[in-house]
């Protein structure tokens, strides 16, 4: 059995990667967050400990997988961002090279300026935040400097449950336990959901292929704030008990104040053209989540 060393596997795409590739890989994942008995303490800000601890595990393969993620800590937080989402990543670059074993880099849609409707992998990113500079630093430093990589580019993740969502999905949610009757979401800002769980899936099928390189991975379908959420209260049939009101992104600016674009929009142009793209449709991931991880809380 091959073996796979993940870092920064304590949160919602960790937990996706690992009951996805558990059966098949010897697999050893640390976080600075141990929550989970699979999960193993690690910072891999420090050079050294992590080098040591992948050279130990002596992997087939290094998945690179936390970061930060909050866009307003990381407006905050400059120095602790790029320390985490890129000196981070130029760590694993050099680990995996020594090793001479394949690097994977989680990027982000959020790289775009937003000024397209759509993205495919040919579109130049334009970051407009710390977060989506650091993150988009990152691949172009792995695209550089990694002798073999795979980069995947996510949309808006929804996966992990109630524990380890700390997405738009699961705010959603939380305001409809807490028994809210109206919820205000913008119908400004568009994008591409991404479970989890087919993320994982979809990945696991582009390495086992041996197809490296730069990819967009995200559900098929595309759509916005405003809609992901109406269909939240159509899946769990709460039209007669909640409202969802349209508002524009200035509602939430004092909340929400580092910069995003109006369209994160991907297609999975690459693996289209591989015939390696077994995403599916956001809707039916979204249902899927929802009443797996969910049904004890909400579902009647």
């Amino acid at each position: 059995m091959n073996k796979i060393y993940l870092s920064g596997s304590g949160g919602m795409l960790g937990k996706a990667f690992y009951e996805t590739f558990k059966g098949k890989y010897i697999l050893k994942c640390t976080d600075i967050d141990v929550n989970e008995k699979w999960l193993s303490y690690l910072d891999f800000r420090d050079l050294e400990t992590y080098q040591n601890s992948v050279n130990e595990f002596f992997p087939d393969y290094l998945f690179h997988i936390g970061a930060y993620t909050d866009l307003e800590y990381c407006e905050l937080n400059k120095e602790d961002t790029y320390n985490t989402n890129l000196e981070s990543v130029k760590h694993a670059v050099k680990i995996s090279n020594n090793l001479n074993i394949p690097l994977l880099y989680i990027s982000t849609a959020g790289i775009f300026d937003g000024k397209k409707d759509v993205y495919d992998e040919d579109d130049k990113p334009i970051p407009l935040c710390n977060y989506a500079k650091s993150k988009y630093l990152a691949e172009v430093f792995v695209t550089k400097n990694s002798s073999k990589f795979f980069i995947f580019r996510a949309g808006w993740m929804m996966g992990g449950g109630l524990i380890k969502d700390k997405k738009f999905v699961k705010k959603i949610i939380d305001q409809i336990i807490k028994g809210y009757k109206e919820i205000n979401v913008v119908d400004d800002k568009l994008g591409t959901p991404t479970y989890t769980i087919d993320f994982a899936k979809n990945i696991k099928l582009v390495i086992e292929n041996e197809k490296f390189g730069l990819y967009n991975l995200v559900c098929e379908g595309v759509t916005g704030r405003y809609e992901v959420a109406c269909e939240i209260i159509k899946i769990l049939n709460l039209y007669d008990v909640i409202k969802i009101n349209k508002v524009d992104s200035s509602f939430f600016s004092k909340e929400y104040f580092a910069p995003r674009p109006a369209s994160e929009r991907l297609i999975n142009k690459r693996l289209d053209n591989l015939k390696l793209n077994i995403m599916r449709d956001w809707k039916i991931c979204l249902k899927e989540y929802l009443e797996n991880d969910f049904s004890n809380l909400i579902l009647k």
